[in-house]
């Protein structure tokens, strides 16, 4: 590799460390997962998958929810996909968890007959099984904060948020939210629940929670078709996933890899220099 080329990919890597913006909340990983089964690259399906995952990301500019179905002359290769967004964000921070959700699966599920993303702010789902309209209760993801050692008093507010989120007074809800003194509790369904499955994944979903973090902090329940979260104050934020002192982590570390590069670009570029000038006084 020349010196020049070097230079090149050394200041690119430079500044993408000083310009990529700090990921928000909304795009913060919860979790993945992909189908054992692989697809042929440059076959039928890649396509469909191409197609689907477009089809996604263009939906999201103006809804927060939709399902897709690609059809195919073979069965095999029909494909089922959706995305759905957290209930309070608007289609711009919609847009783009869903494009950066794509994005990941792109690398985390390269190749997969079937993937999911969940962020923070949006979920991402593809298969060439059925699941649209299926309820699946099946344990995704559990995280419980520390125990902070609740009194009788702390423990009925927290579960009197949490049943206040399980309550249901007839109508369609597949975004909720509650709070009650210092907990404040967050759930919600993926919309090709109907409001009565809806209802049994959030049961579902709080009584785990109940029975599995009881003196916690806070405490994550993902089910295959719904989640339900809560926190005390202080104890994380609406969107976080209490990884702050990571993030600082990251910063920290992506300076020092940018400093390292300035570092690196200055010397290949001194040396560059030193050759240029060698060349110069033996052509003399």
């Amino acid at each position: 590799m020349s010196p020049m080329s070097l230079t090149v990919i050394v200041s690119l890597l430079t500044l993408s460390l000083f310009t990529t913006p700090t990921t928000p909340a909304v795009d913060s990983f919860v979790y993945g997962g992909c189908s054992q089964f692989k697809y042929t690259p440059g076959s039928p399906y890649e396509s469909n998958v191409n197609s689907l995952l477009t089809s996604l990301v263009n939906s999201a500019t103006f809804t927060t929810y939709n399902n897709f179905t690609i059809k195919s002359s073979s069965s095999p290769d029909i494909l089922y996909g959706l995305f759905q967004c957290r209930g309070d964000l608007t289609a711009g921070p919609c847009a783009s968890c869903v494009a950066r959700a794509v994005s990941q699966l792109g690398t985390i599920c390269l190749d997969a007959a079937g993937g999911a993303v969940q962020l923070d702010g949006c979920l991402v789902k593809y298969d060439n099984a059925t699941f649209l309209g299926v309820e699946d209760k099946t344990e995704v993801l559990k995280k419980c904060g520390p125990s902070i050692g609740y009194g009788s008093d702390a423990l009925t507010r927290r579960d009197a948020v949490l049943d206040f989120l399980g309550a249901s007074d007839g109508s369609y809800k597949p975004y909720r939210v509650g709070g009650s003194g210092d907990f404040s509790a967050v759930a919600q369904c993926v919309q090709d629940l109907s409001a009565s499955e809806c209802q049994d994944c959030l049961s579902e979903a709080i009584g785990r929670l109940k029975t599995e973090c009881p003196a916690a902090a806070w405490g994550d329940m993902y089910l295959g078709k719904c989640y339900v979260r809560f926190f005390a104050s202080g104890s994380r934020s609406h969107g976080g996933n209490g990884n702050n002192n990571d993030d600082e982590i990251e910063k920290t570390l992506a300076i020092l890899v940018g400093l390292i590069a300035g570092v690196a670009l200055l010397i290949v570029f001194l040396s560059f220099l030193r050759k240029v000038c060698e060349k110069g006084k033996g052509g003399k």
